[in-house]
């Protein structure tokens, strides 16, 4: 396709070179060689009567006219993507569809039992494949390369759709033979304990939701373990007088395998809105609003196996946030 003398194609190739900032990344990415991606540099300088691309010292930087293009470049593709080369149907039981999703492991804890187990039931044939959350993963949603993200609702973008999932509160959790597991849990219990700690592995960002609400309402913690994962914690505070403080769906979870107990913390914290977001091209997508009321549906289902094992929720302060 051509248009004002530019082969559509070319578009491509410019996103994934201006992403890359390298010919032989790029190359590797458009799945052609380093010759054919060099000409289509080429062809791209010679339109838009830019070099695009400099070599700065070992490496190549977009100029200015290259970075005034990179978003439009993007909001094209992504426009064509969702309307012209998206499928105007969706049957979960005859599709080959990969869906990816950028999720903490804690939401894969939590709602991947449910979500699966739905998915199954109508005899699901898509792909899902979860991510692991990145610094930045608007920038994934924008370039197309995440369908949904699954992060509490003060890390959204306003660019785009979003609604809240849930809202999840914080309690503690401590081994049953623990000395923590007896008594009432004080502030002063709380503050002494040794705790074990989830610390983002994304190096830019330096604390856990739960950790910068616990730091802003003052309390002073000791740390005896840091991990990268939700998912270990059980297994740091087993066999020891540690704590931890989690979100209280996930302690539900964790104590059906763990000998956990679960205790209230010692200060109130406000919940976490726990919320789903979209690109806004995408909010007509049939396949993305099958898997949207899958999401839900796993909430509900998560929500009333704890209640049915006599557990406790939070009450959520407030209406579920949602913008478009």
């Amino acid at each position: 396709m051509r248009f004002n003398r530019l082969d559509l194609n070319l578009l491509v190739a410019l996103d994934t070179l201006l992403d890359e900032c390298s010919i032989t990344r790029a190359a590797e990415r458009l799945n052609l060689s380093q010759s054919a991606t060099s000409n289509a540099l080429a062809r791209l300088r010679d339109y838009f009567e830019d070099e695009l691309l400099v070599q700065v010292g070992r490496r190549m930087e977009p100029t200015p006219r290259a970075e005034g293009l990179r978003g439009a470049v993007r909001d094209v593709l992504m426009r064509v993507d969702s309307t012209i080369a998206a499928q105007p149907r969706f049957d979960p039981a005859q599709t080959s569809r990969r869906f990816h999703i950028i999720a903490s492991d804690y939401t894969q804890l939590v709602l991947g039992p449910h979500l699966m187990s739905l998915a199954q039931a109508q005899g699901c044939t898509a792909e899902i494949e979860f991510r692991p959350q990145v610094n930045n993963p608007q920038r994934d949603l924008e370039r197309g390369e995440a369908d949904l993200l699954i992060i509490p609702h003060r890390f959204t973008s306003p660019e785009h759709p979003c609604e809240t999932l849930y809202e999840d509160g914080f309690v503690c959790v401590v081994w049953q033979g623990s000395v923590l597991a007896q008594g009432t849990l004080t502030r002063m219990r709380y503050e002494t304990a040794r705790h074990v700690m989830m610390v983002p592995p994304n190096a830019g960002q330096s604390e856990s939701y739960e950790a910068m609400l616990v730091r802003q309402s003052g309390i002073q913690r000791r740390y005896a373990v840091l991990t990268h994962s939700f998912g270990s914690v059980p297994a740091m505070v087993v066999g020891t007088d540690f704590i931890a403080t989690v979100h209280a769906r996930m302690a539900h979870v964790l104590r059906l395998a763990w000998p956990l107990a679960i205790r209230p913390l010692p200060v109130a914290l406000p919940a976490m809105p726990q919320s789903v977001q979209w690109h806004k091209y995408r909010s007509q997508d049939p396949g993305l609003v099958w898997l949207l009321d899958l999401f839900r549906a796993a909430v509900r289902r998560l929500d009333a196996q704890i209640a049915a094992e006599g557990g406790l929720l939070p009450t959520p302060g407030h209406h579920p946030h949602t913008h478009t």
